[in-house]
Protein backbone atom coordinates (compact mmCIF):
# COMPACT_ATOMS: atom_id res chain seq x y z
CA UNK A 1 0.00 0.00 0.00
CA UNK A 2 1.08 3.43 -0.67
CA UNK A 3 0.86 6.36 2.38
CA UNK A 4 -0.98 9.35 1.51
CA UNK A 5 -0.12 12.07 3.59
CA UNK A 6 -3.36 14.19 5.04
CA UNK A 7 -3.91 17.44 4.77
CA UNK A 8 -6.32 20.21 3.67
CA UNK A 9 -7.60 20.93 0.37
CA UNK A 10 -9.86 21.77 -1.79
CA UNK A 11 -12.32 19.31 -3.24
CA UNK A 12 -15.16 19.47 -5.83
CA UNK A 13 -15.61 21.66 -8.39
CA UNK A 14 -16.91 24.94 -9.91
CA UNK A 15 -17.73 24.22 -13.74
CA UNK A 16 -21.64 24.88 -14.19
CA UNK A 17 -22.52 21.29 -15.09
CA UNK A 18 -21.21 19.86 -11.84
CA UNK A 19 -23.39 17.27 -10.56
CA UNK A 20 -24.42 14.20 -7.55
CA UNK A 21 -22.12 16.13 -5.10
CA UNK A 22 -19.30 17.40 -7.36
CA UNK A 23 -20.23 21.35 -6.71
CA UNK A 24 -19.34 23.54 -5.44
CA UNK A 25 -15.81 23.71 -3.89
CA UNK A 26 -14.77 23.21 -0.55
CA UNK A 27 -12.08 22.52 1.75
CA UNK A 28 -11.99 18.97 3.29
CA UNK A 29 -9.50 18.34 5.84
CA UNK A 30 -8.35 14.48 5.24
CA UNK A 31 -5.80 12.38 7.69
CA UNK A 32 -3.12 10.06 6.58
CA UNK A 33 -4.34 6.76 5.13
CA UNK A 34 -2.91 4.14 2.83
CA UNK A 35 -4.30 3.06 -0.55
CA UNK A 36 -3.16 0.33 -2.98
CA UNK A 37 -1.53 1.00 -5.99
CA UNK A 38 -3.83 -0.30 -7.72
CA UNK A 39 -7.65 -1.63 -8.46
CA UNK A 40 -8.45 -4.84 -7.47
CA UNK A 41 -8.70 -6.59 -10.49
CA UNK A 42 -10.63 -9.93 -11.34
CA UNK A 43 -7.93 -11.84 -10.78
CA UNK A 44 -7.14 -10.96 -7.44
CA UNK A 45 -10.89 -11.25 -6.81
CA UNK A 46 -11.56 -14.29 -8.34
CA UNK A 47 -11.60 -16.64 -5.44
CA UNK A 48 -14.66 -14.67 -3.24
CA UNK A 49 -16.72 -15.43 -6.67
CA UNK A 50 -15.75 -19.30 -6.85
CA UNK A 51 -15.66 -20.01 -3.44
CA UNK A 52 -18.53 -18.17 -1.48
CA UNK A 53 -20.94 -17.21 -4.57
CA UNK A 54 -23.63 -19.62 -5.35
CA UNK A 55 -24.38 -20.79 -8.54
CA UNK A 56 -26.99 -19.72 -9.37
CA UNK A 57 -26.22 -16.19 -8.28
CA UNK A 58 -22.80 -16.39 -10.74
CA UNK A 59 -24.82 -17.49 -13.80
CA UNK A 60 -26.90 -14.18 -13.08
CA UNK A 61 -24.25 -12.12 -12.52
CA UNK A 62 -22.36 -13.32 -15.38
CA UNK A 63 -25.72 -12.87 -17.43
CA UNK A 64 -26.16 -9.36 -16.38
CA UNK A 65 -22.25 -8.12 -17.14
CA UNK A 66 -21.66 -9.66 -20.19
CA UNK A 67 -23.12 -8.19 -23.24
CA UNK A 68 -21.89 -5.08 -26.02
CA UNK A 69 -20.96 -2.41 -23.35
CA UNK A 70 -20.36 -0.02 -24.77
CA UNK A 71 -22.04 -0.32 -28.37
CA UNK A 72 -19.05 1.58 -30.30
CA UNK A 73 -15.79 0.97 -28.48
CA UNK A 74 -13.36 2.99 -30.56
CA UNK A 75 -10.46 0.93 -28.94
CA UNK A 76 -8.63 4.62 -29.48
CA UNK A 77 -6.26 4.05 -26.02
CA UNK A 78 -5.75 0.34 -27.50
CA UNK A 79 -8.19 -1.43 -25.70
CA UNK A 80 -11.83 -3.14 -26.01
CA UNK A 81 -13.27 -2.20 -22.49
CA UNK A 82 -11.64 -1.70 -19.88
CA UNK A 83 -7.40 -1.43 -19.90
CA UNK A 84 -5.37 -3.96 -17.74
CA UNK A 85 -3.87 -2.45 -14.49
CA UNK A 86 -1.57 -0.65 -15.23
CA UNK A 87 -1.05 -0.15 -18.69
CA UNK A 88 -1.09 3.50 -18.85
CA UNK A 89 1.43 5.73 -16.25
CA UNK A 90 0.40 6.71 -12.57
CA UNK A 91 -1.75 9.44 -12.72
CA UNK A 92 -0.79 11.17 -9.48
CA UNK A 93 2.37 11.74 -7.85
CA UNK A 94 1.58 9.28 -5.51
CA UNK A 95 2.17 6.51 -7.65
CA UNK A 96 -1.40 5.21 -8.10
CA UNK A 97 -2.95 3.85 -10.99
CA UNK A 98 -6.23 3.79 -12.59
CA UNK A 99 -7.45 6.60 -10.68
CA UNK A 100 -9.71 7.73 -13.58
CA UNK A 101 -11.14 6.61 -16.84
CA UNK A 102 -10.92 2.89 -16.67
CA UNK A 103 -13.51 1.56 -14.10
CA UNK A 104 -16.00 3.47 -11.63
CA UNK A 105 -14.38 2.64 -8.23
CA UNK A 106 -16.61 2.25 -5.56
CA UNK A 107 -16.19 4.07 -1.69
CA UNK A 108 -17.23 3.75 1.52
CA UNK A 109 -19.19 7.26 1.06
CA UNK A 110 -23.01 7.38 1.60
CA UNK A 111 -24.35 8.98 -1.65
CA UNK A 112 -27.51 10.94 -0.70
CA UNK A 113 -30.65 9.44 -1.93
CA UNK A 114 -33.77 7.66 -1.90
CA UNK A 115 -32.50 4.19 -0.98
CA UNK A 116 -29.20 3.00 0.06
CA UNK A 117 -26.29 4.00 -2.04
CA UNK A 118 -21.98 4.87 -2.56
CA UNK A 119 -20.32 6.72 -3.72
CA UNK A 120 -18.99 5.52 -7.47
CA UNK A 121 -16.04 8.15 -8.46
CA UNK A 122 -13.35 8.27 -11.30
CA UNK A 123 -15.72 7.41 -14.34
CA UNK A 124 -15.15 4.21 -17.15
CA UNK A 125 -14.12 3.49 -20.10
CA UNK A 126 -17.46 4.22 -21.58
CA UNK A 127 -17.52 7.80 -20.84
CA UNK A 128 -15.98 10.35 -22.49
CA UNK A 129 -14.11 13.59 -21.14
CA UNK A 130 -16.96 16.39 -22.37
CA UNK A 131 -19.75 13.68 -21.58
CA UNK A 132 -21.04 12.95 -25.16
CA UNK A 133 -21.21 9.46 -23.88
CA UNK A 134 -22.63 8.66 -20.12
CA UNK A 135 -20.98 10.90 -18.01
CA UNK A 136 -18.54 13.56 -18.39
CA UNK A 137 -14.83 11.54 -17.69
CA UNK A 138 -12.95 13.77 -14.91
CA UNK A 139 -11.34 13.78 -11.27
CA UNK A 140 -14.65 15.53 -9.54
CA UNK A 141 -16.68 12.81 -11.33
CA UNK A 142 -19.18 11.31 -9.29
CA UNK A 143 -22.39 9.41 -8.97
CA UNK A 144 -24.18 7.08 -6.30
CA UNK A 145 -25.27 3.24 -7.01
CA UNK A 146 -26.73 0.93 -4.94
CA UNK A 147 -24.24 -1.64 -3.17
CA UNK A 148 -25.81 -4.36 -5.19
CA UNK A 149 -24.83 -3.24 -8.50
CA UNK A 150 -22.36 -5.21 -10.70
CA UNK A 151 -20.91 -4.22 -13.67
CA UNK A 152 -17.84 -4.91 -16.39
CA UNK A 153 -17.24 -0.99 -15.77
CA UNK A 154 -17.13 -1.41 -11.63
CA UNK A 155 -14.03 -1.88 -9.54
CA UNK A 156 -12.69 -0.88 -5.83
CA UNK A 157 -9.14 -0.38 -4.29
CA UNK A 158 -8.67 -1.27 -0.56
CA UNK A 159 -7.38 2.11 1.56
CA UNK A 160 -6.93 1.74 5.37
CA UNK A 161 -6.24 4.64 7.75
CA UNK A 162 -2.94 4.98 9.47
CA UNK A 163 -2.43 3.92 12.59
Amino acid sequence: MIEVPGGTWLMGTSAADGRDGESPVRQVKVESFQMDKYPVTNEDFSFVFEDFVPEVTRSKITERIEGSFPENDTAEDGFHGVSPVSAFPAQNSYGLYDMLGNTWEWTSTPFRGSQKMFVLRGASFIDTVDGSANHKAGITTRMGNTPDSASDNLSFRCAASTL
